[in-house]
C-alpha cells in the first residue's frame, strides 16, 4: 500500500536540502521507517514542531523506493519541550531514543514503542528521578530484546541465593564458583534497588540514597552497552 498511517515516536532528525528533515521514527507496526518531511524548516511549516524528537505523533506517510514521505502529522504527545526543558531529562532521553534505534529495525516492536512512550511521557511530568527513569528504561528495553538480567538466581548455572559477584557478560549476579577472580561485588542494596528497576518498585528505587542509585546506573549502562555490542554516545552526557 502506497500510503499508511501509524503512531510513531521520533527518535532523530537530520538536515536535507534548504527545508526538507529526515526523521527516523519508531512507530507502531511498522517498526522503525525513515522519511522525509518536507518544508518542516520553514517558517510557515504545519507540522514542524511535531516531528522533532521525543514527540509522538500519528503520522500519514507515502511509501517511496528508499525513503518514505510523511505527509500530516497530528500531535499525541508534546513531551519535546517539556523535557527539553530539563537537562538531565534531555539527557535520559537522548539516551532511550538512541537506544531504541539500536534495538529496533522494520520488523516492529509494539512492546519497544509502548515502553519508550511510557518512559517519556514519565519524564516530561517528572514522574521519577530521570537517571531512575532511563535506568529502568534500559533494564526493560535489553529484557524485550531478549537479554533480560538476574538479579537474584547465579545467571550462569541458575545457583539459587543472594549473590554479590556482577558479570555482565553473563547477564547478571553469579555465584562464587561462577565467578571469575576480581569480579566486581555489589552489595544487598544495590542490588535490591536493580531488581526494582527492572520490576517497576519506584517506592523502594526513589527511598534508595544517591550514591546506591549512581551504583546502579554505572552497572545498567555497562550491561546495555555490551549487549548491545556498542557505545551509547548519549550516556556521556547523563549525570550520575
Amino acid at each position: 500500500m502506497p500510503v499508511y498511517r501509524d503512531e510513531a515516536v521520533v527518535l532523530r532528525t537530520h538536515k536535507l536540502g534548504e527545508a526538507d528533515r529526515i526523521v527516523t521514527l519508531l512507530t507502531r507496526a511498522h517498526g522503525k521507517v525513515r522519511a522525509v518531511a518536507k518544508g518542516v524548516r520553514r517558517t510557515g511549516s504545519k507540522f514542524g514542531a511535531r516531528l522533532e524528537p521525543f514527540m509522538v505523533a500519528d503520522v500519514q506517510l507515502y511509501e517511496g523506493r528508499s525513503l518514505d514521505i510523511i505527509t500530516q502529522a497530528e500531535s499525541l504527545g508534546s513531551y519535546g519541550a517539556l523535557i527539553t526543558a530539563d537537562y538531565d531529562s534531555y539527557t535520559a532521553a537522548s539516551v532511550m531514543v538512541e537506544t531504541a534505534d539500536k534495538l529496533t529495525e522494520s520488523e516492529g516492536s509494539l512492546q519497544q514503542y509502548l515502553l519508550l512512550v511510557g518512559a517519556l511521557r514519565s519524564l516530561s511530568r517528572r514522574e521519577h528521578g530521570a537517571s531512575l527513569t532511563l535506568d529502568s528504561y534500559l533494564l526493560r528495553a535489553v529484557s524485550m530484546a531478549g537479554w533480560a538480567p538476574s538479579f537474584q538466581d547465579c545467571a550462569r548455572c541458575g545457583a539459587v541465593g543472594d549473590h554479590s559477584a556482577i558479570v555482565v557478560q553473563l547477564g547478571g549476579v553469579v555465584c562464587d564458583s561462577c565467578a571469575a577472580p576480581g569480579s566486581p561485588r555489589l552489595d544487598r542494596l544495590t542490588i535490591s534497588l536493580l531488581s526494582s528497576l527492572l520490576t517497576g518498585d519506584w517506592e523502594h528505587a526513589q527511598s534508595t540514597p544517591a550514591k546506591t542509585q549512581a551504583q546502579a546506573g554505572g552497572i545498567v549502562a555497562a550491561y546495555t552497552q555490551w549487549h548491545l555490542g556498542r557505545g551509547l554516545r548519549s550516556l556521556e552526557h547523563v549525570a550520575r
